[in-house]
């Protein structure tokens, strides 16, 4: 029986100044490696076929360095570096003109409440991003074109992201409902493990901690 692997990234550095993201390429903390590291120890044993990331260094570098630690996966080096395919399908979502913004700060201009709407609603966008819903449809459009067709050959996957393409990820997979989603917490560096039987991820998931 095969496995999809699903890894938030690690802390990012605007993550720790509590700050909107989105499609801003910034960097990991060093918390935010170590969370990766843990994350690869916990893979220890799973070899994976195939590698995906979004093209967003935070989840690209998540990525290598859970490869590197699970110490099972020397066959996917490349050079110096991994072997992973990257697609913009899989970035976090675009908070427009959020983006940079500090969380608490945009609360107090706007109000809690509207910032809420504009952060765990499924279909209400951020002024100039996108919503929830909107992310669903490219995350599912990558992976019904990219990443089911490896598991449909039995293939074991890792796939490393973001939160938000994350959670549209299991929206697109049937784990968890719109209603349901925005609710749902994924925390940093700690793998969601599906079985896959005959091609098809669980509608369950486990966390692997280290």
């Amino acid at each position: 029986m095969s496995q999809l692997v699903l890894l938030r990234h690690g802390q990012s550095e605007w993550n720790a100044q509590n700050r909107f993201t989105g499609f801003v390429d910034v960097g990991l903390t060093e918390l935010g490696r170590e969370e990766a590291r843990k994350g690869g120890r916990a893979l220890a044993g799973t070899r994976f076929d195939r590698a995906f990331s979004s093209t967003l260094k935070r989840a690209i570098e998540t990525t290598e360095i859970a490869l590197a630690e699970s110490g099972s996966n020397e066959h996917l080096r490349e050079g110096e570096g991994w072997k992973i395919t990257c697609h913009d399908d899989l970035r976090e979502r675009d908070y427009g003109d959020l983006a940079g913004l500090n969380k608490a700060e945009t609360a107090e201009k706007f109000g809690e409440e509207q910032v809420h709407i504009w952060r765990r609603s499924y279909d209400v966008a951020p002024p100039g991003g996108e919503s929830l819903k909107d992310v669903v449809e490219r995350v599912r459009r990558y992976y019904e074109a990219e990443i089911a067709p490896c598991l449909a050959r039995g293939e074991t996957i890792l796939v490393g992201a973001h939160g938000n393409s994350l959670r549209a990820l299991l929206v697109a997979l049937g784990c968890h409902s719109p209603e349901e989603i925005p609710q749902v917490e994924i925390p940093t560096g700690v793998p969601m493990v599906f079985e896959v039987s005959d091609g098809k991820p669980s509608k369950s998931y486990r966390f692997l901690r280290d």
